[in-house]
């Protein structure tokens, strides 16, 4: 578990999110209570727990992007889920307890690819015997596996001997690179079978979908490749065979109780308003009543085994415009003892999303017209000019946040992201009067820019 002070957490989380102040310390103060809570005696450790974070805020203002760089520093299973895709047992619908499930089904991914890259050397070296083996059928009988910290022997070697390190030398200076060689591939066998289950059956689904593939084993074909190839796909398969799935379950069903993450989106949707049906009220009251055990800590039923949920971090998200948090049935409310408002989005922090994030689209798309050999460089009035249009745009049309940036972008360089295979070696400024002309038609035409940005 990451040991990062909510100070440095913080300081990650600016690298990538613009403002946002108030919402970065809340979740750094999280993330730590959970190392805290692990260096706590196991008596204790059990009664501490987490609290749960409402984030309210409009659309595009980081929200999501706050919980996953959250989860990627942690090092966590996460998962994104929409509350509006859930209904109540006895509605067409997923039940609330799949999330659980996919979270476990990342954990498990999660821990299978730590575990591939703790064996990989062992899995290169025994992938690198067996194509051997394939390249020179029966050498290995004389031929003692030779590495890197073998010290030459005095005594002559034998000819297999010799031939097959002269060919482990060739592989390894890539001068086998080019040569076919064929080996055995699994190739799926048996009926593509889909279970169509009623809602909160869905491990039964898996279940069955187990058992016929038990039932139709995967079948073996023998197909020609590159040695290359082969060498990619000898390791997966060396690494499969020296992971245990067992373990590989039950690191991922530990991780997911203690450090996993749920992200609720669109929670308000789910609250009661005075601006919702009857009907619709009483299907949102039941989804919410579904929620709370989960998030009061329950065991969920998984494909892996039981996976109890006392201690998953769950963050709800919405914009909150047409509800309110007390909206929510109050169980559920005091499972979400934290609170924190986002702020809108204006021309400043559009000019620092343009300008700071190592992932800024600025830099995106300098890296993807390089490639066509067509090099680009904003000007200082030239992304002014781009945050000052996003911000009128998102106050005459909706307010999308950040993501107006994607489509004005998109707009600005659409003509040279055209021509770009024909330019290679030019070299082209976005200033102002470049945005200013490119952006002319839909700025004149305000149904146009509604329909366009």
């Amino acid at each position: 578990m990451s040991s990062l002070t909510p100070r440095e957490i913080v300081s990650e989380l600016d690298k990538y999110i613009i403002g946002q102040k108030d919402a970065k310390r809340m979740v750094a103060v999280a993330m730590r209570n959970r190392w805290r809570r692990q260096q706590i005696e196991p008596g204790l450790r059990d009664e501490i727990a987490p609290k749960n974070i409402i984030m309210m805020g409009p659309t595009g203002v980081g929200k999501t992007e706050i919980a996953r760089r959250l989860a990627k520093l942690s090092g966590s299973p996460f998962v994104k889920v929409e509350a509006t895709k859930f209904t109540e047992v006895g509605y067409v619908g997923r039940d609330v307890e799949s999330m659980v499930r996919d979270l476990m089904e990342l954990g498990i991914a999660l821990i299978r690819e730590e575990e591939t890259e703790r064996v990989r050397t062992k899995a290169e070296a025994n992938a690198e015997e067996s194509l051997l083996d394939l390249l020179l059928p029966g050498s290995r009988l004389s031929s003692p596996p030779m590495t890197s910290f073998d010290a030459p022997t005095p005594s002559p070697a034998p000819a297999g001997d010799s031939t097959r390190d002269k060919m482990r030398q060739m592989f390894r200076q890539g001068k086998l690179d080019d040569r076919e060689v064929e080996m055995e591939v699994e190739m799926q066998s048996g009926p593509h079978l889909e279970v169509m289950t009623i809602p909160g059956m869905e491990e039964i689904g898996s279940q069955f979908k187990d058992v016929f593939s038990k039932a139709f084993p995967a079948k073996r074909k023998k197909r020609r490749m590159r040695v290359g190839d082969a060498f990619a796909l000898l390791i997966e398969q060396e690494a499969a065979r020296l992971i245990d799935p067992d373990k590989v379950a039950e690191l991922a069903r530990e991780r997911v109780e203690q450090t996993g993450i749920i992200f609720i989106d669109e929670i308000d949707k789910i609250a009661s308003s005075e601006h919702g049906g009857k009907s619709a009220d009483i299907s949102r009251d039941g989804v919410q009543r579904d929620l709370l055990p989960i998030v009061e800590g329950s065991v969920v039923n998984t494909k892996y085994g039981m996976v109890r949920t006392d201690h998953i971090l769950f963050i709800g998200a919405g914009a909150f415009h047409y509800a309110k948090p007390s909206d929510l049935i109050p169980e559920l409310q005091g499972r979400f003892p934290l609170r924190t408002e986002l702020s809108a989005l204006g021309k400043e922090e559009f000019l620092r999303i343009l300008k700071e994030p190592r992932n800024a689209l600025t830099i995106q798309y300098k890296a993807l017209l390089a490639t066509e050999g067509v090099s680009i460089d904003f000007t200082e009035d030239g992304l002014e000019e781009i945050a000052a249009f996003a911000e009128m745009t998102n106050q005459e049309t909706e307010n999308i946040g950040a993501r107006r940036l994607y489509t004005i972008m998109e707009r600005i360089l659409a003509e040279i992201s055209f021509e770009a295979p024909d330019r290679s070696g030019d070299s082209l400024v976005i200033d102002r009067d470049f945005v200013q002309q490119q952006l002319a038609d839909v700025r004149e035409d305000r149904d146009l820019s509604r329909y366009i940005l």
